[in-house]
């Protein structure tokens, strides 16, 4: 499957009903979701792989792995309302091998070959995304992340002190629609950062 093809396909996932900012959540638009998924695909990360989406929200990272042949597919997010709009798109395409946990990432336990995942930005909750990198680099070798590009040298470091390794970064821009009352404009682009990161003990 080409870029295009998810891209249109993930499109067809609904966002969330009712935003909640303590949790930052918005969706993830489908063009950042396919070049992300794409590129794990194309570094054999995907297709035949255990995989969990830590954060699923309304599931578009999680369903993408899942139409890219990842043999199992672990959607996680602490969020009753956001994981049952997540099963729900998962619906759409008949898929036999996702599954949604209930669960705040820091609970959780396992073994994936990757991770996907668009943690919160930190923004409204200072450090919400430390947790993910953690528990991302705990069950899986690989992780693909997303982080706003302001954060750089703070993720960078961060993985580091992890015992990580940024084997790629790709810089992105991402269109975000207006989400919460108090944002003013109908939509704008956020500057962000796709990461590819290596446990360094995993070579």
């Amino acid at each position: 499957m080409d870029k295009k093809k998810l891209e249109i396909m993930l499109q067809r996932c609904v966002g969330f009903r009712e935003p909640k900012l303590e949790l930052e959540q918005y969706v993830t638009p489908a063009p950042l979701a396919a070049e992300l998924l794409i590129l794990a695909n194309l570094k054999g990360d995907i297709h035949t792989k255990v995989v969990y989406d830590l954060g699923c929200g309304t599931g578009r990272l999680g369903i993408g792995a899942a139409l890219l042949g990842a043999r199992l597919v672990i959607c996680v997010d602490r969020d009753s309302s956001a994981l049952a709009i997540a099963k729900k798109n998962a619906e759409k395409f008949a898929l036999d091998n996702i599954e949604f946990i209930l669960a705040d990432v820091r609970d959780i336990s396992g073994s994936a070959d990757t991770v996907v995942q668009n943690p919160p930005f930190g923004v409204h909750v200072r450090g919400a995304d430390r947790a993910f990198l953690e528990k991302a680099l705990e069950i899986a070798p690989v992780v693909y992340s997303i982080h706003k590009r302001e954060t750089r040298d703070f993720v960078l470091r961060y993985v580091r002190e992890l015992g990580g390794k940024v084997a790629e970064l790709m810089p992105v821009s991402f269109e975000l629609p207006r989400s919460y009352d108090f944002h003013r404009k109908e939509r704008k682009f956020i500057e962000v950062d796709i990461y590819r990161i290596r446990r360094l003990r995993d070579g």
